[in-house]
């Protein structure tokens, strides 16, 4: 892909699907359009890196759509001295998102070979706010928080009470809650050390984080 038609596409999937998803903040805005999201898509989907669909990545995971990546981000409301938890690494992309934003980005991967990627990847790109990890977070990661942030970037049909209890007061966190093929997208926001507010934002559907807690089940 050339750089004027990657230019091209990336403009058309921030005015013909990012906006009409009512993602309207221009600091969302601005930063997708200044960061390429052609650089983390795997090699073969070069060709479908703006395109409105989730982009297969290696262990049956994928590369969330634009629209869901941005409506994640307007949510969220990063602030420059907050410090922010990624579960689920993935590609990189949101990654690189989230780094432009927060004081501090912890993010975590249970892959290996994609927490390496994303490492040399945001190191050549001489990142430094950033602390790459490899683990299983699906049912928290407390190692450096309480955090400001929270984004899960797979889905899960319950939410673990430790990703709540990992939020500072006034903190929030973005999942995806449910079993396919329809699930919501939560915003969590802690008010106090006991109280919470849940916002369900929109529908959809994503693959699940590995390992993740699963709720009891009626069996007949």
């Amino acid at each position: 892909m050339s750089e004027m038609s990657a230019e091209t596409a990336r403009h058309n999937m921030i005015e013909q699907q990012i906006r009409p998803w009512d993602v309207l903040d221009d600091t969302v805005l601005s930063l997708i359009a200044d960061v390429p999201r052609e650089e983390f898509v795997p090699a073969g989907y070069h060709n479908l890196a703006f395109a409105d669909m989730n982009i297969p990545l290696a262990h049956d995971e994928v590369m969330m759509s634009p629209k869901l990546e941005a409506r994640m981000l307007q949510a969220l409301d990063i602030k420059p001295s907050e410090t922010v938890l990624e579960i689920g690494t993935g590609s990189g992309y949101v990654t690189a998102l989230l780094v432009k934003l927060a004081r501090h980005v912890y993010t975590v991967d249970i892959q290996e070979d994609f927490v390496n990627n994303v490492r040399n990847k945001l190191s050549d790109d001489d990142v430094v706010n950033v602390t790459i990890e490899q683990g299983d977070a699906a049912n928290g990661w407390p190692q450096h928080g309480p955090y400001d942030v929270i984004a899960v970037t797979g889905s899960m049909p319950v939410l673990p009470d430790a990703l709540r209890q990992s939020l500072t007061v006034g903190g929030r966190l973005f999942a995806i809650v449910g079993d396919s093929p329809v699930m919501e997208a939560q915003l969590i926001t802690r008010l106090s050390d006991s109280d919470f507010r849940s916002e369900n934002l929109f529908e959809t559907d994503l693959p699940p984080l590995r390992n993740i807690q699963q709720p009891d089940r009626f069996v007949l």
